[in-house]
C-alpha cells in the first residue's frame, strides 16, 4: 500500500524552494533511503509574480497557475499541501477552497512559533521583513498584531535594502552579503534606533535562504520557513 504524501507548491523562487525541500530532508533525521519522507514538488518557476499583482503593477494574477498546481496535487491524492511562498499566502483562502486537503498557513504557524519562543511580555514589539507585496497585503500584520505584538515594518531606505537581499541576491544569483543581512537585523533590534524591535520575522523565503546561509542563533529571529518545515515533518511523519 502506497504511503501517505504532501505536495509542494513551490518555485517562487526557486532556490527559496529548495532551501526548504533541504531543511524538510534534514528535519526528518533520515538514516536510510527508506526513513525519508513522501512529497511531490511543483516547482512552477513560470507562476507570475505576485508582488507585482498584489501591488497592481501587473494585471496577470498568479491564481490560475496556482490552481493548475493544486487540482494536479488533488488528482494525485497529497494529503496536505505547503506553500513554501510568504507573499502567495495573500490568495490563501482561494488556494484552500480549490484543495481537496489542508494547505499549511505559514504565517499562523509562525506566529504561533513565535508567541512559545518569544512571549508577548517579553518581546511586544516584531519587525517584518518581506516583499513590499507581504508588507502592502499586511499577509503578517493581523497575524501579529491578533497574537498582541506591536507589528513593525520598515521605511523606504531599510525596504530597499531587504529588496536587495530578496531580488539581487537571491532571486538574481549575486553573492550574499551576510554583512548586509546581519546589518538590517541589527537595525530592526537597535534599543535606541527608530524601530526598537525585540523580534523579527523574516517573512519570505528568499530571506530563508539568508538565514539557512548565515545562521545568527544569538539573535532573536522567527524564519518562517522553517518553522513551515518543522510542521511539515510533524505531520507527514503522524500520517505514516
Amino acid at each position: 500500500m502506497r504511503r501517505p504524501f504532501f505536495a509542494v507548491l513551490g518555485g517562487m523562487g526557486t532556490l527559496a524552494t529548495e532551501s526548504y525541500i533541504r531543511l524538510v530532508d534534514q528535519l526528518t533525521h533520515a538514516h536510510t533511503d527508506q526513513e525519508y519522507l513522501d512529497y511531490v514538488v511543483f516547482n512552477d518557476a513560470a507562476v507570475p509574480d505576485r508582488t507585482a499583482f498584489i501591488l497592481g503593477e501587473s494585471d496577470e494574477s498568479p491564481v490560475p497557475a496556482l490552481f493548475d498546481d493544486i487540482d494536479k496535487a488533488n488528482a494525485i491524492g497529497a494529503s496536505f499541501i505547503t506553500l513554501p511562498c510568504n507573499t502567495e499566502h495573500y490568495f490563501f483562502d482561494e488556494l484552500q477552497s480549490r484543495a481537496d486537503v489542508p494547505i499549511l498557513h505559514m504565517p499562523k504557524l509562525a506566529v504561533a512559533h513565535m508567541l512559545q519562543r518569544y512571549p508577548v511580555h517579553d518581546h511586544p514589539r516584531v519587525g517584518f521583513m518581506g516583499t513590499r507585496g507581504s508588507c502592502s497585503a499586511g499577509i503578517y500584520r493581523g497575524e501579529v498584531e491578533s497574537a498582541g505584538y506591536a507589528y513593525v515594518e520598515p521605511d523606504e531606505d531599510l525596504q530597499q535594502r531587504i529588496d536587495t537581499l530578496i531580488y539581487d541576491e537571491v532571486k538574481g544569483g549575486l553573492p550574499l552579503s551576510k554583512p548586509l543581512y546581519r546589518g538590517v537585523i541589527e537595525e530592526f533590534l537597535d534599543a535606541n534606533g527608530p524601530y526598537r524591535c525585540n523580534a523579527v520575522i523574516l517573512g519570505c523565503t528568499e530571506l530563508s535562504v539568508f538565514n539557512e546561509a548565515f545562521p545568527l542563533p544569538e539573535l532573536p529571529i522567527i524564519d518562517a520557513q522553517e518553522v513551515l518545515a518543522e510542521e511539515t515533518v510533524a505531520r507527514a511523519k503522524a500520517l505514516l
